[in-house]
């Protein structure tokens, strides 16, 4: 991979506001609003396999396992490339959807989105959906610091404040629980497989 693009990649990243915005009655990133006719005119291909999740519900884990997979466990070809360049966020910036745009086949793609949100092209064609859901307790405090670590999220303000703004749906990526309950729904009309980071923890052997 070039690092040129790997280091614009970042850039855009780095760039976003924590500002936030709003579609269709969820929060999002103002970057993410911002960008979103090139977002939602995305297109998928038949083959395509997608790592979908509400934020902090072991995401990046699962795009490992996949990129795995889809390599036949070649452990040296899976270090070719940082994880968000393997595996295109779909919401970050232009160059992220240059990225995907250019991989071959069968490509796999990442996307916090909730279920309406998804590019209409996704349903339209043979795409595989993995989704990844986790204990909201859990989810919630790994989100919290996050937000305290990375500058492109909004200040999270103190925990009681952070708390009440998750249980309403006033942090980017929109409520938990209608993210979480509208993926549920979906995999009755779908391709999608529906994961539980703790049953992920669980096969792993690592104690609760």
């Amino acid at each position: 991979m070039d690092p040129q693009v790997i280091e614009k990649v970042v850039q855009e990243m780095s760039n976003f506001s924590p500002d936030m915005g709003e579609l269709q009655g969820v929060t999002l990133l103002q970057g993410i609003c911002d960008i979103w006719d090139t977002i939602y005119n995305f297109q998928a291909r038949d083959g395509d396999i997608v790592v979908a999740s509400y934020p902090k519900s072991g995401t990046t884990w699962m795009q490992e396992i996949l990129d795995l997979i889809v390599l036949d466990g070649d452990v040296e070809r899976s270090l070719r490339a940082p994880c968000f360049i393997k595996v295109p966020f779909l919401e970050m910036g232009h160059t992220s959807l240059e990225v995907a745009d250019s991989m071959p086949s069968p490509r796999i793609l990442k996307t916090h989105l909730p279920v309406q949100l998804v590019p209409p092209s996704f349903w339209e064609k043979d795409v595989k959906v993995v989704y990844v859901a986790r204990n909201p307790k859990d989810c919630m405090v790994s989100y919290y610091y996050f937000h305290k670590m990375d500058q492109t999220m909004a200040d999270p303000g103190n925990w009681e404040d952070f708390f009440s703004n998750f249980m309403s749906g006033k942090v980017t990526w929109g409520d938990w629980f209608d993210h979480v309950i509208g993926w549920w729904k979906a995999k009755d009309h779908h391709k999608i497989l529906y994961i539980f980071y703790e049953d992920m923890i669980e096969v792993r052997g690592i104690p609760a």
